[in-house]
């Protein structure tokens, strides 16, 4: 049986203390998730920037546990894409997730296998609801890193190999300074 415990989770930066590990996510690891290949291909000659970074706290992946983690996203484009999380639905679909802004400023994108897209916009203090059978990548829409923790259900598990195959159906881009949802030509229907 599992004892109860406390943690330190710090607003402004992020940390959750103690934490049992922290996962890099470099532009190399998300080869092909951006629609600007060719920005991608030049950014990697001549540097693999951190996109995001999160840590977590390692729990039974079963059912009656939550899961704990804060995600780093950091501020930057890929071509005029914002950097962003690579996305995911849940193994579990059948499970939810809630996502609380910490710090910076972001964007929320949450869409069903059909392609329904909703986007929350994200700052220090929204809480976002994801509901099941909803994919979600969140994307940092500001010039500072945005940082934001997650709580879902012990065993819901992560499924990224669907939006890698299809991506998202819209894509969060700047026009003349600000974030602008269109249409992801990459996109398939799940």
């Amino acid at each position: 049986m599992m004892r109860p415990f406390s943690m330190h989770l710090d607003f402004k930066t992020g940390e959750l203390l103690p934490h049992d590990r922290t996962n890099i996510r470099k532009l190399s690891d998300m080869r092909g998730m951006f629609l600007d290949t060719d920005a991608e291909l030049r950014i990697l000659e001549k540097e693999d920037p951190i996109i995001y970074s999160f840590s977590e706290r390692v729990l039974p992946e079963e059912n009656g546990h939550l899961q704990l983690a804060t995600t780093k996203i950091s501020p930057g484009k890929v071509g005029d894409e914002y950097f962003m999380t690579k996305g995911h639905y849940h193994r579990r679909p059948d499970t939810s997730e809630v996502y609380l802004g910490l710090e910076g400023k972001g964007c929320l994108l949450i869409q069903t296998e059909k392609g329904d897209l909703e986007s929350i916009d994200m700052g220090p203090g929204i809480l976002a609801y994801i509901p099941p059978y909803w994919g979600h990548r969140m994307v940092n829409t500001g010039s500072t890193p945005f940082i934001f923790f997650a709580v879902y259900p012990g065993d819901a598990g992560h499924n990224y190999g669907d939006i890698e195959r299809t991506g998202f159906a819209k894509i969060l881009v700047e026009r003349n300074g600000k974030p602008l949802l269109i249409d992801n030509p990459k996109w398939k229907r799940g």
